[in-house]
């Protein structure tokens, strides 16, 4: 991340508590080289005093210092200093920790030891931005309320006020409903790109959203639940962007061939996944969902090892639907392996609730990929089939006749097509 010029920053003020001298200096000397007001203090009661009589921009705190823990001095400071940006240093982090540090310190970020010195100036910056925006909010809302008391004492044009506030509710639900649409767009376009990337994903993509919609049409969820349930649907699998597509054929045709870093990788994905879903929609439980979707409920599923209720319930859910979508049986010996599954990868009850939703409706039909010699007529096409120059020789959803198989052989003996075949089962 590139460093933000001086002048577009109009608060440099900088409080730095370490109890080692040695690293309380390395930091003070790498922001004072870049043009911050330092002020460095090894002790956190003494920061606390400093901190009682002048504002800072931003606090840096180490955590492990014998007259108080890091994450305790910053809570503190937030109370004295409230729109001040907290960095909080720690050479162990921990789920608790960060779980802790963010519900009672809101923390900013977390800087690991031994740190690198382009990351802490980037931190630093982005932290003396957001304290910039937070007072300049903070003044917009004093602003705002004094406007605000002047128009409660305007009564000669209230009922115009009132006329002028119909027009922009309408406005707003207006706006809402093209934000809709556009979430909507958004969640198609990641399927689109996840499709092209591979498009046996995109295939299972398909089925997911079709199951977990019907599993959120029960009432088995709370609002929030059912959204997270339906948006992990489309989100969870994004981060597989990140792998190559010879490690998901090699993961799908020999998974014994990966070795332990490529098995990494792959389990690593609903990480990726919950980072970039957060750009779409950064609802806290749509990420800790996607997150979620492939823990067990014994706790040997990835990334984190959560067993039984500790993992969320529509992820519990997604779990299921992913198993099935993924899995490339028939319904009956889909539902045969999660049923033998029940109590180990798959929480019982939310198996029962996937087989009682999905039977209310036809289930989506299956994908499978096959050769070019294997096209027989009565398939029907569950991608297009394009020249190798982009010539869309045969849409999706075609039902193969033999004229169409003649006609794609044909174009194959003079311009070979290169891309994957799919077909509904």
């Amino acid at each position: 991340m590139s460093e933000i010029p001086p002048a577009a920053l109009t608060n440099r003020t900088v409080l730095v508590v370490d109890d080692e001298p040695v690293v309380l200096k390395s930091i003070t000397l790498s922001l004072e080289r870049q043009g911050f007001s330092v002020v460095a203090c090894t002790n956190p009661l003494k920061a606390l005093a400093i901190l009682g009589e002048r504002d800072f921009a931003v606090i840096i705190s180490d955590q492990a210092m014998p007259e108080m823990l890091g994450l305790d001095f910053l809570v503190d400071s937030r109370r004295i200093r409230p729109h001040a940006s907290r960095i909080l240093i720690t050479a162990v982090f921990s789920v608790p920790t960060i779980i802790e540090a963010i519900n009672k310190g809101e923390i900013f970020r977390f800087i690991a030891k031994p740190w690198l010195h382009e990351e802490l100036i980037a931190t630093v910056c982005n932290a003396i931005q957001r304290h910039d925006l937070i007072a300049s909010n903070a003044r917009l809302q004093e602003e705002t309320q004094r406007l605000n008391g002047q128009l409660t004492t305007a009564n000669c044009t209230l009922a115009e006020r009132i006329g002028e506030l119909e027009v922009q509710h309408r406005q707003l639900d207006a706006a809402n409903r093209e934000l809709a649409t556009n979430y909507e767009n958004s969640l198609e376009l990641c399927r689109r790109i996840l499709t092209t990337f591979d498009p046996i994903l995109g295939g299972e993509l398909k089925v997911l959203v079709e199951l977990a919609k019907q599993m959120a049409l029960t009432d088995h969820f709370t609002a929030d639940e059912r959204h997270a349930l339906r948006s992990s649907a489309w989100l969870c699998d994004i981060g597989l962007i990140g792998v190559s597509r010879e490690m998901l054929r090699t993961f799908r045709q020999t998974p014994d061939r990966l070795s332990k870093r490529e098995l990494a990788t792959l389990h690593y994905h609903p990480v990726y996944s919950q980072t970039l879903s957060s750009l779409l929609d950064n609802r806290g439980s749509v990420g800790e969902v996607i997150r979620a979707h492939h823990e067990r409920f014994d706790g040997r599923g990835f990334p984190d090892g959560l067993a039984g209720n500790a993992i969320p319930w529509p992820a519990r859910c997604l779990a299921v639907a992913v198993g099935y979508a993924e899995s490339g049986l028939s319904k009956a010996q889909a539902t045969e392996k999660l049923l033998a599954e029940s109590g180990t990868t798959y929480d019982p009850e939310a198996v029962r609730l996937f087989l009682k939703a999905t039977n209310l409706s036809h289930l989506p039909r299956q994908v499978r990929e096959i050769l070019l010699n294997e096209l027989e007529p009565g398939m029907v096409l569950a991608n297009g089939i394009y020249s190798p120059h982009g010539l869309l020789l045969v849409g999706e959803g075609q039902r193969l006749s033999q004229p169409m198989i003649a006609k794609i052989h044909s174009h194959n003996e003079t311009t070979p097509i290169s891309h994957q075949l799919l077909v509904y089962t």
